[in-house]
């Protein structure tokens, strides 16, 4: 693996594209830490300490600590990410957005501007909302935790954030485009990654003051280690469906029929559901907990990490997802088509639609242990971490979102590689990614 890291820089292209992402990310992280006009930051820093919550805790996770410091980027990336589920759902229900999803390079990029549009007024209702709740706010020591209240604050804020979370978007888009990897989920993982020696160091109080056993500490870190293996090979798992190719006539030319495999992951949509899954919850749990009204705080009551309601509709939204997600993402139409082109057949089956329905009914069966896998993941661990007052950032969903970009980014790396004629990271095998 060293070695495939040193390969890495050998590549002209592929070293630019990595310096590339680094200093988009580097951005980011700057972005974070300027404040928002108007704000008292030390007393809205105390008052997100006293909130100890695990709404807050995963609304900081997904912001990257932006939001403890009420920067330009408090909102983070979930406005995009909302928008780009109600774009994807639209787009099953309304026929013109079918249309165009099917019109190639053209139509996704008519998608991606009405995403643009959507995050857009998502952050501008999200802001709002939030500005009007800090007005209410009172640091715990006392005083308010803006400076001067009024339409003036309200419209700077939202001018503030929603250009905040437009120039992460653009960020992210920018990655995707000139650099490795995903934009989107690596500005997720970069905020987690840079949260991590906080956590591990209030971890590390409470084990001094008492308030944390060794026992329990090291309960909690065994736990970890198991679940990042569980993710390691859960990501990598596959169902091959033999595939065999016919003989082919070129030129005057005979080739023997060769026997091959189509691959079809166990978790095709990868880290894609929690979040998507996350987003939603957060939405009207970010809102209501700057609103101090009765129906508010019930509502932040039921939507909490610690109430029965939350678990069970996250481990719901997490399996439609994972079903959503693959069904938008992989085609078993296309793919019967193409091996169908090419001569190729699964034996046993016709080619054409049966070829297509028989894959389609093994993607079907091999989604519900993904998304079963993926909803443990993320809500098993929480629990007991939950138990322990640990950090959220050692949570499962934390843990997933940080081992499956980290995969898939070098699953990224190593294509760049091997299309280079290097040698990958591993000697034995490839890195799986998800694409």
């Amino acid at each position: 693996m060293i070695e495939g890291f040193s390969n890495s820089t050998r590549i002209p292209e592929l070293r630019k594209r990595l310096g590339f992402t680094a200093l988009m990310l580097a951005v980011y992280r700057l972005g974070v830490h300027v404040p928002t006009p108007g704000i008292d930051g030390t007393a809205i820093a105390a008052f997100f300490r006293q909130q100890t919550n695990n709404v807050m805790g995963l609304v900081k996770m997904f912001s990257g600590g932006a939001l403890e410091r009420f920067s330009i980027f408090s909102l983070g990336i979930m406005p995009y990410i909302s928008a780009s589920i109600i774009l994807q759902l639209l787009t099953v229900v309304i026929p013109y957005l079918e249309k165009l999803s099917k019109e190639g390079e053209m139509g996704r990029r008519k998608i991606t501007q009405y995403t643009r549009y959507g995050t857009i007024v998502l952050s501008i209702l999200q802001s709002f909302f939030i500005a009007v709740g800090l007005e209410s706010v009172e640091a715990p020591g006392g005083g308010p935790v803006v400076f001067h209240p009024g339409w003036y604050f309200r419209i700077m804020t939202v001018v503030t954030l929603t250009t905040g979370t437009a120039f992460i978007m653009w960020l992210g888009e920018q990655i995707t485009e000139r650099g490795i990897g995903n934009g989107i989920s690596l500005i997720i993982f970069s905020g987690i990654v840079a949260s991590l020696p906080s956590a591990v160091g209030t971890t590390l109080d409470y084990i001094r003051l008492n308030e944390l056993g060794l026992l329990p500490a090291a309960v909690v870190l065994v736990v970890m280690v198991v679940v990042v293996g569980a993710i390691i090979v859960m990501e990598r798992g596959q169902r091959r469906i033999p595939v065999q190719y016919a003989k082919r006539v070129v030129g005057r030319r005979m080739y023997a029929g060769q026997s091959s495999h189509l691959p079809l992951k166990i978790n095709t949509s990868g880290v894609i559901p929690p979040i998507f899954a996350s987003s939603i919850l957060l939405f009207p749990a970010t809102i209501t907990s700057f609103i101090d009204h009765p129906w508010a705080q019930t509502v932040a009551g039921m939507l909490s990490p610690n109430n029965w309601l939350y678990y069970l509709v996250y481990v719901g939204l997490i399996v439609f997802f994972c079903y959503f997600y693959t069904a938008v993402s992989f085609n078993p139409p296309d793919v019967a088509d193409n091996l169908k082109k090419f001569g190729g057949y699964i034996p046993g089956i016709r080619p054409g639609q049966r070829t297509a329905d028989y894959i389609d009914h093994v993607l079907a069966r091999i989604t519900l242990p993904g998304a079963l896998y993926v909803a443990a993941i993320c809500v098993l661990p929480t629990i007991l971490i939950d138990r322990f007052r640990v950090p959220f950032y050692f949570g499962g969903t934390a843990l997933l979102i940080v081992v499956g970009v980290a995969l898939d980014t070098i699953a990224a790396v190593e294509t760049h590689m091997i299309t280079r004629s290097y040698e990958g990271f591993m000697k034995r095998g490839r890195i799986r990614g998800r694409r």
